[in-house]
């Protein structure tokens, strides 16, 4: 991974989606998303695997990663730029025989094991949280704080993906806590305005972040 991993990482969640998540992801690479993930937890397999490939094809002009959440076979199907799982999902070892040495695999872990854990593998980047309190998701593991992300800092060179909570008003700590990026959803999307939001996003980190190679 020669160029610096995007700091901004946009979780485009269905959940907060009032309209089309297709138009909406388009909007939001206009606007300078990098790093785009889409996450249904309750579409079935053959919405997933048409909304995302309709993602997909939209992203193709831009500079955009797409990622698709937990399924290494839609990713697959789809050409998606990566595929992210949990730890109750099929093991990095798998995924990466499903979506190939060229698609990026990402893992979330919430403690300091698991992210030990996640170094060892092929992963290309691991995800660690929530940082702060999230309501994005029903089930949330125990918040870690910015001092447990810096003990994650320690445990790998892998980019670091610090998720849970985050907002604009709490991106600067976290990336100087050593998290490579943030992980952001509803801060975005229940913006005014998601796509000036990324840009907000977008400021911030080439002002935190210039310095780092």
């Amino acid at each position: 991974m020669a160029a610096r991993f995007p700091g901004l990482y946009l979780i485009l969640d269905a959940a907060l989606c009032s309209g089309s998540p297709v138009e909406l992801a388009e909007r939001l690479a206009a606007s300078g998303a990098q790093l785009l993930q889409y996450r249904d937890k309750h579409a079935s397999a053959q919405r997933l695997y048409e909304i995302c490939a309709a993602i997909a094809r939209r992203l193709e002009v831009f500079s955009t990663r797409f990622v698709v959440n937990d399924r290494a076979d839609v990713a697959a199907l789809v050409g998606a730029g990566a595929v992210h799982v949990g730890q109750e999902d099929l093991p990095v070892a798998a995924v990466r025989s499903i979506v190939g040495p060229d698609c990026w695999i990402g893992c979330s872990t919430h403690t300091l094991d698991q992210v030990r854990q996640a170094d060892l593998t092929d992963a290309d980047y691991i995800a660690f949280g929530p940082i702060f309190p999230t309501t994005t998701k029903a089930a949330s593991d125990p918040v870690v704080g910015t001092d447990g992300l810096r003990q994650a800092r320690a445990l790998t060179r892998k980019p670091l993906v610090a998720i849970g909570g985050i907002r604009l008003d709490r991106a600067e700590q976290v990336w100087r806590a050593g998290a490579d990026s943030v992980a952001v959803a509803a801060d975005i999307l229940s913006a005014p305005d998601p796509a000036a939001r990324v840009r907000d996003y977008r400021e911030l980190e080439t002002r935190v972040l210039a310095g780092r190679s």
